[in-house]
């Protein structure tokens, strides 16, 4: 029989998870950068295993001087690139007009001024609308000098981060084992082979999946420097670099590339004639980053993450799509490593399903 005591202590408890929940999640919240700091080690210890591997069965280096080798790797690159982009930003400052707002509204607005005088010498209707829409007017450069404040701030704090990043990846390295080792104590001896078959068949499927990731950047940016460098276009180097971070958001990230590089392409040639050099230029940048994208999205990127995680192209392509459906562009992003992660698991508990049977014959 249900009593007053039992409700009141049932409607306690409930009041107590609440709170105990919502103050977790507090605190997971005041430690969001401890937590990306973790993910991003993480990242980087998996990109780094197979090449500890390497040093420790190729090289015949200890543990501890593999582990310090890939470390030394990992800063030899952030290095190269802060050694490579700084001066580029330093000596092309001027003429990028970073501090200068009232220099790029003005580029803005001639932009838009060289818009429409091509709009109105071919009898289009929507130059006098432009026109009417007062569209300079209603642009505000104010939010520069704030993102400007915003961006030295995270520059910043980016040597702390980096330090902090790098000192965790370091042991994730060197102590992995050690890990393993102490987490069997938490895992019950029913399930302990399944779990520790999951976490290294996870390892090494997302290991690869990182490494495959940063190939497909590469290719990327070179194709893209490439196009750039043809047109001649300025900070081409900087450009193809941004463009192709860009293409780790799946699909969506290339078109917001293809957007930045035409709007560059158009601002970097500011003073030209609109008909005769800025609108050819600025399509022909657009249908090489079009091929580029192309290409990438039918071949390179489904060949080197269906390889990498064991799962077909199309297979690939239905899940970034769904997580794009469900959870926007931070699901798009997470879907590949998660999607992996959710299969090992239910291969090594499940493995008699027909539809997981299906799903993960080639793991």
């Amino acid at each position: 029989m249900i009593t007053s005591k039992i409700i009141s202590n049932g409607i306690l408890r409930s009041v107590l998870t609440i709170v105990v929940v919502g103050l977790i999640l507090l605190f997971l919240y005041k430690i969001q950068s401890v937590l990306i700091y973790l993910v991003v080690s993480l990242i980087l210890a998996l990109i780094g295993t197979p090449i500890l591997d390497f040093f420790k069965r190729r090289l015949k280096f200890n543990h501890i001087f593999a582990t310090i080798a890939v470390l030394f790797i990992f800063i030899l690159i952030i290095f190269g690139f802060i050694m490579l982009f700084v001066p580029l930003i330093l000596s092309q400052g001027q003429n990028l007009s970073l501090l200068n707002t009232g220099e790029i509204e003005q580029k803005i607005i001639l932009l838009v001024n060289q818009i429409t005088a091509f709009l109105d010498n071919h009898s289009i209707d929507s130059a006098q609308v432009l026109k009417e829409s007062n569209i300079t007017s209603k642009i505000n450069f104010n939010f520069i000098p704030d993102f400007l404040n915003a961006l030295l701030g995270t520059i910043s704090s980016f040597g702390m981060g980096l330090a902090s990043v790098l000192f965790i990846t370091f042991f994730f390295l060197k102590d992995s084992k050690k890990f393993l080792i102490g987490s069997k104590k938490l895992i019950p001896d029913s399930h302990e082979d399944q779990v520790l078959n999951s976490v290294e068949k996870t390892n090494h499927l997302l290991s690869r999946y990182f490494i495959g990731l940063l190939l497909q950047l590469f290719i990327v940016f070179i194709c893209y420097l490439i196009v750039l460098i043809i047109f001649g276009l300025p900070n081409a180097i900087i450009i193809a670099f941004l463009c192709a971070v860009l293409n780790i958001i799946p699909y969506i990230g290339p078109l917001i590339a293809s957007l930045l590089a035409a709007l560059l392409t158009m601002l970097s040639n500011l003073g030209s004639d609109f008909q005769s050099e800025i609108l050819p230029t600025t399509i022909y940048v657009l249908i090489g980053f079009w091929i580029v994208q192309i290409i990438d999205n039918n071949l390179s990127q489904p060949i080197i993450f269906s390889k990498s995680v064991s799962s077909h192209p199309l297979e690939i392509f239905l899940v970034i799509l769904i997580a794009g459906f469900l959870f926007g562009i931070l699901g798009m992003i997470i879907a590949v490593p998660l999607y992996t992660i959710i299969k090992v698991i239910s291969k090594e508990f499940f493995p008699e399903n027909p539809v997981i049977k299906l799903l993960t014959k080639d793991m």
